[in-house]
Parts: C-alpha cells; sequence; structure tokens
C-alpha cells in the first residue's frame, strides 16, 4: 500500500485571523463604483480608502491606530470633480499617495503625519494627460517619484512627478482595448499588462517594446489579471470557457503553455492577486467572495502549490494589503490584508504558529525599505536596480517625515502658482474656506455637547 508523501512547507498551517471589533474602522460608507481595483490602500502610518461622496470624487486617509467608529463629518481628501478609481502610497514616502480618477486626471496628495484635521482638496500636484477615466495607479518600485498611471483610453503614461511631466508614453497601438491591470517588476525594468483584447504582454517601458506577450492566458471574456511574481514568472487569474475561475503560472521565455494551470470555483468575482516576494506565497482575493485563498511558489513542479483558505461570513467590496514592514513580526504575522465592507474595513492576519517569541528569520528575510535605490533621472537613462533591503528584527522605525519636492514652475497643477489679481481670493477660495469653518464649529458644537454630557454626570453623582 503506498503512502502520499505530503510537501513540506512551513507555510502550510498559514491562518487568517481577522480583527475584533474595536480594532476594525466602523461607519465609513465604501464606494459603490463598479471598478476592478482594491478600492483600499495601507501603509505603516495610514489606511486610505474610496467612499461615497455627493458632488465629485473622496477617499478617507485615517492613521492607522485611529480605529472604532468614524466620524461622519471626518474631513476627506476631496479634490476630484468624478469619482476615485484607485489609490496607491508611495513606497518611499509614507505620507504621500497617489489617486485615478473618472475626471481623466492623476493626483498626488501629502498627508500630515497626524492625519486630516480639515478637508484636503489641493494637492502637491495634478497631472493632466489622459483624454479618459484614470483607472490604474501605481508607483515605481524602486526609482523615486516614478508613477504610471492607465486610462481608459488605452493609454499608459509614465510620470516624474517631480516635474510633473509625462516622460513615457505607452500608446493605443500597444494596447487597442481597455487595460485591465498593470504590474511592475521587482526592479522596476519592465510592466506586465493585462488587456481586453485577452493578451497579456511585458513591456520594457523605456523602450516602449512588447518583450513577451501571451494571447489567450484564459480562454474566458472575464477580465484577466497579471502580476510579476518570483524569478521573471508571471501569475495569472481569470476565466475559463465554462466561466470556472482560473489560476495560472507561466515562464515569461516560454509562454506556450502554462507550467501550472488550476481551477478554483465558479464564483463570477474578478480576483485580485497580491504576491510576497519574501515568502513567495500569493494571495487571491476576489470581489464579491467571503475568502482568500493563498499559494506557494516553487522553483520545481507543479510550481504553484494551493496552501489553505481563509474564510468568513460577509463579501468583501475591496482589500488594501500591508507592506512587510508594517507587520508585526513577534507575532509571526507574514501578511496582512485590510478587508472592505459595505460600512466596514477590517484587519485580516495572515500568522505561521510558532511557539518561540523569538525573531524568526526563516519567516523574514531582508524586505524592502523604505528608501529608493535609484533616481528619477538614473531609471529614466537606463539604469534598473533592486530594492534597498531592511532586516526587520529589531522591528520596522519609520524614518523621519519626507518632504514630496515638486517643480512649481513645470507643475501642471498651474491654478496653485497662479497668484489672485490684485490681491483679491478667487469665489472657489472664499467658498472652500466658508466651508471649512462651517466644519471646525460643528466640531467645536459636538465637543461643547460632549462636555454639558459630562458637566451634567458629575453634577449627578
Amino acid at each position: 500500500m503506498s503512502r502520499q508523501v505530503v510537501r513540506s512547507s512551513k507555510f502550510r498551517h498559514v491562518f487568517g485571523q481577522p480583527a475584533k471589533a474595536d480594532q476594525c474602522y466602523e461607519d465609513v460608507r465604501v464606494s459603490q463604483t463598479t471598478w476592478d481595483s482594491g478600492f483600499c490602500a495601507v501603509n505603516p502610518k495610514f489606511m486610505a480608502l474610496i467612499c461615497e461622496a455627493s458632488g465629485g470624487g473622496a477617499f478617507l486617509v485615517l492613521p492607522l491606530g485611529k480605529t472604532g467608529r468614524v466620524d461622519k463629518n471626518v474631513p476627506l481628501v476631496c479634490g476630484h470633480t468624478a469619482p476615485v478609481l484607485d489609490i496607491a502610497w508611495c513606497p518611499h514616502n509614507d505620507n504621500v499617495i497617489a489617486s485615478g480618477s473618472e475626471d481623466c486626471t492623476v493626483m498626488v496628495w501629502e498627508i500630515p503625519d497626524g492625519g486630516l484635521v480639515l478637508p484636503l482638496r489641493e494637492p502637491v500636484i495634478t497631472l493632466e494627460g489622459h483624454t479618459k477615466r484614470v483607472g490604474i495607479v501605481a508607483w515605481h518600485p524602486t526609482a523615486q517619484n516614478v508613477l504610471l498611471s492607465a486610462g481608459c483610453d488605452n493609454v499608459i503614461l509614465v510620470w516624474d512627478v517631480g516635474t510633473g511631466a509625462a516622460v513615457l508614453t505607452l500608446g493605443p497601438d500597444v494596447h487597442p482595448d481597455t487595460i485591465y491591470s498593470v504590474d511592475w517588476s521587482r526592479d522596476g525594468a519592465l510592466i506586465c499588462t493585462s488587456c481586453r483584447d485577452k493578451r497579456v504582454r511585458v513591456i520594457e517601458p523605456r523602450k516602449g517594446t512588447v518583450v513577451a506577450e501571451k494571447d489567450r492566458p484564459h480562454e474566458g471574456t472575464r477580465p484577466v489579471h497579471a502580476v510579476f511574481v518570483s524569478e521573471g514568472k508571471i501569475l495569472t487569474t481569470g476565466f475559463s470557457r465554462m466561466s470556472e475561475r482560473q489560476v495560472a503560472l507561466w515562464d515569461t521565455k516560454h509562454l506556450e503553455e502554462p507550467l501550472s494551470l488550476q481551477e478554483l470555483d465558479t464564483s463570477s468575482g474578478v480576483l485580485l492577486p497580491f504576491f510576497d516576494p519574501d515568502t513567495n506565497i500569493v494571495y487571491l482575493c476576489g470581489k464579491g467572495d467571503s475568502s482568500i485563498r493563498y499559494f506557494e511558489i516553487t522553483s520545481e513542479a507543479p510550481f504553484l502549490h494551493y496552501l489553505s483558505m481563509f474564510s468568513s461570513k460577509e463579501s468583501q467590496r475591496g482589500m488594501g494589503y500591508m507592506p512587510k514592514r508594517g507587520l508585526e513580526v513577534n507575532k509571526c504575522e507574514i501578511a496582512r490584508f485590510y478587508k472592505l465592507h459595505e460600512r466596514k474595513c477590517e484587519p485580516i492576519a495572515m500568522t505561521v504558529p510558532r511557539k518561540s517569541d523569538l525573531f524568526q528569520e526563516d519567516l523574514y528575510p531582508p524586505t524592502a525599505g523604505p528608501d529608493p535605490a535609484l533616481t528619477a533621472e538614473e531609471w529614466l537613462g537606463g539604469r534598473d536596480a533592486g530594492p534597498l533591503l531592511i532586516s526587520l528584527k529589531d522591528g520596522y522605525v519609520p524614518p523621519k517625515s519626507r518632504e514630496l519636492r515638486v517643480n512649481r514652475g513645470l507643475d501642471s497643477a498651474r491654478r496653485r502658482a497662479t497668484p489672485e489679481p490684485s490681491g483679491t481670493p478667487s469665489s472657489d477660495t472664499v467658498s472652500r474656506l466658508e466651508e471649512d469653518v462651517r466644519n471646525l464649529n460643528a466640531i467645536v458644537q459636538k465637543l461643547q455637547e460632549r462636555l454639558d454630557r459630562l458637566e451634567e454626570t458629575v453634577q449627578a453623582k
């Protein structure tokens, strides 16, 4: 009688642990927009999520520790004139976030350390170049101030945020239809895209050349998402001809056949992949699902190994993924997700069960730190570099806040640089100041009501 040999892996028993109620963000109005992005972005300082807003687009930014019930008058980032579709924190500055919107613009914002006290309407810079809505924003992983945006005009623009200029353009000749996903390689030399024309492409953005291309990685008609994983491989999620959800692993040098192709289920939600290069684990989160599946990628056949699945009762409207430097290493936490419900954001910790409280070096190899390896000019000049690595052994200590320097002479947000004639503020400026005053008055009134209640309680005693 033959015995089945179970593959040895230190990640076989990874389990998901949802946060307690007081560690969640309650009473948030998550955006109802139908768009396949995560709607949430997190870093070691802040949690940001795209929320419902009347008369334009807005997103909420809260300090990570400010959990519990969120005040309905909490200040928002609200400079867009149409719904926000995607947000992304800068990997080299935890106070800087980019947003793409249906108003065809990309805006870059600077959040003060303690969070917002008043609504933030003026971005550091506005990047204008798309002619249709902007659905994807992605920062370069190693070069400073380099930001990619993809719009429904089938154009990818690479921006130097320091000057506000679009330094690279991949036009509709590269992508003839809607772009579903864009992902940078670990050193930022290549990008991987999936498109409505049912092709996945690996592109060298500085030359504008397609390095590799795969037609119909999945036979179905629903959107495909693609990300770079380890050793030059690509992982794709999509649908079969029978509308079954699939995950596939590809070698970019041999795209004829997948290294691995697995069918998952028949749900209709698009699977968003999140890859951790330190552990070689990929997490699949489906919009509308109530589960997170995770797989380990190895260099030997069958390459893609199913580990487990975290399930809960409520479905997810979006998902945020914490960078490794924001995790609690003393609890053996290897990933943390921020699951968006309809009215709540719930952190979910992925943990490896270990008995020892000591630092587990095998779980935490040196990881990408907050310092850029290259300047924008060096990267545009042809240089590539992997991320500058840091050790998490003594815990991560965030660096001091860095100011985002923008050359105003080339800033496309010319409204901020234009002086008002004869020193008189414009009607827009006056109306914004009046609204800020009204918000401050509402806050003062609430504080006064709380003081009155406290005095009544003291008198009663």
